[in-house]
């Protein structure tokens, strides 16, 4: 059913909200609305209720003017603000790279409203040596995006060493999520690129908050995604909940490039929270022994 929530700072979202059961919130990242979590829908919602919906700044949602209106913390809110007015209590989060980033957050903001939280290619801009060099980029795609317009700028920002993988594997695939992306409203992708890609913190100034998130939580990256990589290794290193699954010949866009790898590996995992048996890392196993003499 489409329906729109009003966030407590009065933006209109749009949320699609299919079928019952437990409830999965998506949350997209920054190249996709909520049209791109359409395989996991159709595959989910056989058994779980699906909720997607559009972050502010992505048509039919509303697009604030002012680039104040966009932050990491927003995010977080919104999503917070969605499940307030579907009136879920708690759920399991799946999140994209941006939205990844914003499942993460929600995870540590309102920890007892998340039943687990798929943080998947999450890692852009989290690298402390690549940190000054995202936020520059970021402020030249915001730009480009107002100077050229989406859909022309949807040729290059497709285009991406991360989205290669995907163009080569499933042109097709491609293709449809560079028209989404070209439909984007441009206002709406510069002033996302500026609040929140290009000011939200890095994952590794987040330590000592991740050491403590008890909620499961399962990292997902592709092999050929870079920038996530190590970022995704760091987070399986420090949340004690979480494991860490990685895509083999796969980029940034990996819930579309292998929508049933990704969909059994998530379905495996939410089976796992709902039988209480993900738990945190045995102490036993110390990841700084090698071998035990005694």
């Amino acid at each position: 059913m489409s329906q729109f929530a009003v966030t407590d700072d009065g933006v209109h979202l749009h949320i699609e909200d299919t079928s019952e059961g437990v409830p999965i919130i998506f949350v997209h990242e920054f190249g996709g609305d909520q049209r791109s979590w359409e395989p996991q829908v159709r595959h989910f919602s056989r058994r779980y209720r699906c909720v997607t919906f559009n972050a502010r700044g992505y048509p039919p949602s509303d697009v604030p003017e002012d680039v104040s209106k966009y932050s990491q913390a927003r995010a977080v809110d919104d999503i917070r603000d969605v499940m307030d007015h579907l009136k879920i209590s708690h759920a399991h989060l799946v999140g994209l790279s941006m939205g990844g980033f914003a499942t993460l957050h929600f995870g540590l903001t309102y920890p007892e409203r998340a039943k687990s939280l798929v943080v998947a290619s999450a890692g852009y801009g989290a690298e402390k040596e690549f940190q000054d060099y995202f936020k520059e980029v970021s402020k030249e795609v915001a730009q480009q995006f107002e100077t050229l317009g989406s859909e022309a700028f949807s040729h290059i920002y497709g285009m991406a060493a991360s989205r290669i993988p995907f163009l080569v594997k499933d042109p097709r695939g491609w293709n449809e999520f560079r028209v989404m992306l070209g439909e984007h409203s441009a206002k709406g992708s510069a002033n996302t690129m500026l609040g929140v890609q290009a000011d939200r913190p890095s994952l590794y100034d987040l330590e000592a908050r991740l050491e403590n998130l008890n909620i499961p939580a399962l990292v997902v990256v592709g092999d050929e995604d870079d920038h996530c990589l190590n970022p995704g290794i760091f987070l399986k290193r420090v949340i004690p909940t979480s494991g860490l699954h990685v895509i083999p010949r796969t980029g940034h866009t990996l819930n579309l490039e292998e929508p049933d790898l990704f969909n059994q590996v998530l379905a495996e995992f939410f089976s796992m929270v709902e039988e209480n048996r993900w738990t945190s890392r045995d102490p036993r196993s110390k990841p700084s022994e090698i071998m035990k003499t005694s």
